[in-house]
């Protein structure tokens, strides 16, 4: 019975740290993110006309479908956690694959946003991007920047939610103990956070 109490207060210590952890982790990505976009706040106030002419390059439909599916995506991984508790594995493992399987789109439309940009010479270092005033020219290597940072978060969450999964279906992450698959929900809702600031910012610009 002292065995069994011990290896319970050890559990919760070990889940408190870990959450701890990931807050922590969390807080050193918004101080990230947050000198960037105080970088371009200080950028756009310098260069208004140009950053409102380079905006109107970008796509807000695709902006926005990407919003949606981030935001969906977030609900999967909330509703997945929500099923872990009430120990419903299957519907568990379907949820965090709808999570994947949406962050999938997510990278495909950013794909081929990127790739039409490119198509047409906007990339970093690009002859027709040299040309362009200097207020254009930083919207777009902010744009490129963030966004692709946004992006390799993205990917880690991806592998992040699929180890998830796997420890989910071999039994290692259960019902009574599941503080990786919150983690992983902090992850992604950080991810989700982050995008909400970078949509208007880019493509909702007057």
């Amino acid at each position: 019975m002292e065995n069994q109490v011990h290896i319970q207060a050890h559990d919760h210590y070990d889940h408190e740290g870990s959450k701890l952890g990931m807050w922590l982790f969390i807080f050193t990505e918004f101080l990230l993110f947050g000198g960037l976009f105080i970088t371009y706040a200080v950028y756009k106030y310098m260069n208004p006309v140009a950053f409102h002419m380079a905006a109107e390059e970008l796509s807000v439909t695709v902006g926005a479908i990407n919003t949606v599916i981030l935001l969906v995506s977030s609900a999967t991984i909330a509703m997945s956690i929500s099923a872990m508790q009430y120990n419903d594995v299957k519907l568990t493992k379907r949820l965090l694959l709808a999570t994947i399987l949406l962050a999938i789109v997510f990278l495909v439309n950013k794909y081929f946003e990127w790739g039409a940009k490119i198509s047409h010479g906007i990339y970093p270092g690009s002859e027709q991007l040299m040309e362009v005033s200097r207020g254009e020219l930083l919207f777009y290597g902010l744009y490129f920047f963030m966004t692709g940072l946004h992006a390799l978060h993205i990917i880690i969450g991806v592998v992040f939610i699929a180890v998830v999964y796997f420890k989910v279906a071999n039994g290692t992450v259960h019902a009574e103990r599941y503080v990786l698959l919150e983690n992983s929900g902090l992850y992604w809702h950080l991810v989700d956070a982050i995008w909400i600031f970078l949509f208007p910012l880019f493509y909702l610009i007057t």
